[in-house]
């Protein structure tokens, strides 16, 4: 008998933490049986509304707020990016941008059914590809391969009735009391904080789904 599972995701594409997060949960989730079907919502979180539109530079942006050498953070992440099998080098992207238009397109690309997939992307763009997520040509290119008519995505980025929304439901994630990603929630019900093994992923869609009611 069929199940539907409800998969809320809260990232941001500029935090590599979600980055390996998104990685284990699609792993898991390809391990699913073929009965399973699960839809995945992604949610907008801000790591730092106040980035500026030139972006800041991260190795500055860790030593200021933490006093410790970025390389040190760096490793521990890339390691267990390593282990999910991304190749991660956070050197190579040295600036952190605004992510208001990036999670405006991803959340507009739910009636193509890419909204998930688009997410991703945007963060492979940015980690991988070392891309400058917050220009809108990139992101234009990316929209068309999810759906999008690309002056239309342009447009949709550049709304401010859109990024009012985008931003009105980061602070709403921020007043439910998420105060880090990644977080997800499995079937309305479980909840789970942080890029956890993939194990632990698995873990959480087996308890989900024997709660989860038949489609």
């Amino acid at each position: 008998m069929t199940k539907t599972l409800k998969i809320d995701v809260f990232t941001d594409v500029v935090c590599p933490w979600c980055l390996v997060g998104s990685v284990r949960l699609d792993k898991a989730l390809a391990d699913l049986p073929a009965d399973v079907t699960v839809e995945i919502e992604n949610h907008p979180f801000y790591l730092d509304p106040n980035t500026p539109e030139e972006g800041v530079v991260v190795a500055d942006m860790i030593r200021k707020k933490y006093g410790r050498d970025p390389k040190d953070m760096w490793a521990r992440v890339e390691g267990e990016a390593a282990k999910a099998g991304v190749t991660l080098d956070l050197s190579r992207q040295p600036r952190m941008y605004p992510t208001a238009k990036a999670h405006t397109l991803a959340r507009l690309a739910k009636p193509y059914g890419t909204q998930h997939a688009l997410a991703n992307a945007i963060a492979d763009a940015y980690f991988l590809g070392h891309q400058q997520i917050s220009d809108d040509e990139v992101l234009a290119d990316l929209a068309v391969a999810h759906g999008f008519d690309r002056d239309e995505a342009v447009r949709l980025i550049n709304d401010p009735n859109e990024l009012a929304i985008t931003e009105q439901l980061a602070i709403e994630a921020s007043q439910q009391g998420i105060s880090g990603v990644p977080f997800f929630i499995f079937g309305n019900k479980f909840v789970m904080s942080g890029a956890q093994p993939q194990e632990i992923f698995a873990q959480a869609l087996e308890q989900a789904l024997a709660e989860a009611e038949p489609a």
